[in-house]
């Protein structure tokens, strides 16, 4: 009887152990759920402009048609403005 007893108070302190409790902040996942989201793309997009953008054909298909040909348009150089000339 005696170990009876103390087999069910060394099982009801080991089970009080395995208890959780909420430890866990609720924000916790927060900033990686609003990066998942900002990197999905929009299915219904609202534009400001009355008209969606939309690719020029005739355009798309002249630098496509100058991609295959090897005779792209080179990007023009980008400088850098100095600001008080440095005197």
């Amino acid at each position: 009887m005696r170990y009876a007893l103390l087999t069910i108070g060394l099982s009801a302190l080991g089970l009080a152990g395995c208890v959780q409790g909420n430890t866990v902040d609720p924000d916790f996942g927060v900033a990686l759920r609003q990066n998942i989201a900002a990197q999905i793309a929009d299915p219904a997009p609202r534009y400001v402009r009355a008209e969606p953008p939309a690719s020029d054909g005739p355009r798309t298909a002249l630098a496509q048609d100058r991609y295959q040909k090897g005779t792209t348009i080179p990007p023009q150089a980008e400088s850098t403005s100095s600001v008080g000339g440095g005197k």
